[in-house]
């Protein structure tokens, strides 16, 4: 690239000569097990990182929690920077999977693409992360102060991680969340590409619905019981009904169970809902409407009581972070490759940031797909590009923000 300035030349090259270590990296993070639950193991992945940027010069701090995984910071100061607010990188280490997945489906490359738990959703995302920070360290040319910031329960919502990433956001001058980026439908990978980040996201609630009853036998009394399952099956199709996709609206009950014997009248059922919606104006609107379908009784004598377990806000773009993606795309031009923005329904922690005020650019982690899966896969020549490109639009961003 001919029209890089002689530090983007620098972090570039150095970056560059870093893919084997970068997958070295990768693997290492794959085989640690870190299911969202296992505070053991999403440690131990805390740890991995922690090391590494230890020894490329980064200052780690590990906040501690109680429950869930230990967030664990690492910044770059720069105190010649005139603004003081650090470019903050964004990334969560936690997988779906259960305990042992990395044993049953350990780190593997074939055919030119990365398989194991978390291989694209998103630890190649942490692992450019880190890179592009260790570049910073070992090369300068940042003009700003820099923070990485991994959590640890960002696939259930961040219950503890969220006041966390509010916190940063609202110190930051922007945020890059290396969540995986894509391909567009219908293309293969080649390093001439064309990859799509996110422009927006939904944001999402979960709840828990409990259902209470009266038991009664069912052969002998079956006038005597109030049955909690009956309440709940003429609720679902109500709770359902109120998606409404052209307003970007879905109401999923995913999970339902209750009862007690086949012979007794069920005393108590529940359902689990996914809500997902597109602007914070909807949201009040919409749990409100589920919590009044719950506590309205349909079987007389039956109770609702309606609970939220999780939630994301959306990520509605700004014309701040339009102008983020904008010099997102002209980093990524310079390397033949072809960005395009597109809405997804997916939830993620970018959206906490946004809320904050804080621009906020998401997906600009490596190629992969299938996430959540067994097949989730990620494209192991997009690595390097991705940490490239990463380091340009941070350099560029913090340079124009100065």
């Amino acid at each position: 690239m001919s029209d890089l300035t002689p530090e983007e030349a620098k972090v570039t090259a150095w970056l560059a000569s870093r893919k084997e270590a970068m997958v070295a990296l990768l693997r290492e993070m794959v085989d640690t097990d870190s299911g969202s639950y296992d505070k053991a193991g999403v440690d131990r992945a805390g740890q991995v990182l922690a090391r590494f940027h230890e020894a490329n010069g980064l200052v780690v701090e590990i906040v501690p929690d109680a429950r869930y995984g230990d967030a664990v910071k690492a910044r770059l100061p720069n105190p010649s920077a005139n603004d003081q607010r650090p470019v903050l990188l964004l990334g969560h280490r936690d997988t779906v999977f259960p305990q042992g997945e990395p044993t049953r489906r350990p780190f593997t490359i074939k055919a030119g693409r990365a398989y194991g738990p978390g291989v694209a959703d998103m630890k190649a995302g942490l692992v450019i992360e880190a890179f592009v920070a260790a570049a910073f360290a070992e090369c300068g040319g940042l003009s700003a102060p820099l923070l990485m910031l991994t959590t640890s329960d960002e696939e259930i919502a961040s219950p503890s991680s969220r006041p966390i990433i509010e916190a940063a956001a609202r110190e930051a001058r922007c945020v890059f969340n290396a969540e995986p980026s894509r391909l567009p439908a219908g293309t293969e990978f080649s390093r001439d590409q064309k990859q799509s980040i996110t422009s927006g996201r939904k944001g999402g609630v979960f709840m828990r619905a409990e259902f209470t009853g009266k038991a009664a036998h069912s052969g002998a009394n079956y006038d005597k019981g109030v049955s909690a399952i009956v309440d709940l099956g003429h609720k679902i199709p109500r709770l359902q009904g109120l998606t409404d996709l052209e307003r970007g609206v879905t109401v999923n009950v995913g999970l339902i169970g209750g009862g007690q014997t086949v012979n007794t009248i069920a005393p108590h059922a529940w359902c689990e809902i996914d809500l997902r919606y597109v602007t914070a104006a909807q949201r009040d609107e919409l749990v409100g409407a589920i919590r009044t379908i719950v506590e309205t009784p349909v079987v007389p004598g039956a109770t609702g009581a309606l609970t939220i377990k999780g939630e994301f806000v959306p990520l509605e773009r700004s014309p701040e972070s339009a102008v983020l993606f904008e010099t997102y795309r002209d980093a990524a031009a310079g390397f033949g490759i072809s960005v395009a923005a597109e809405f997804t329904g997916g939830c993620a922690d970018s959206g906490f940031t946004a809320a904050q005020g804080c621009p906020t650019l998401c997906s600009v982690g490596p190629i992969g797909g299938l996430a959540h899966t067994p097949d989730e896969f990620l494209e192991v020549e997009s690595i390097v590009p991705a940490a490239q490109v990463l380091a340009l639009a941070v350099m560029r961003t913090a340079a124009r923000m100065e």
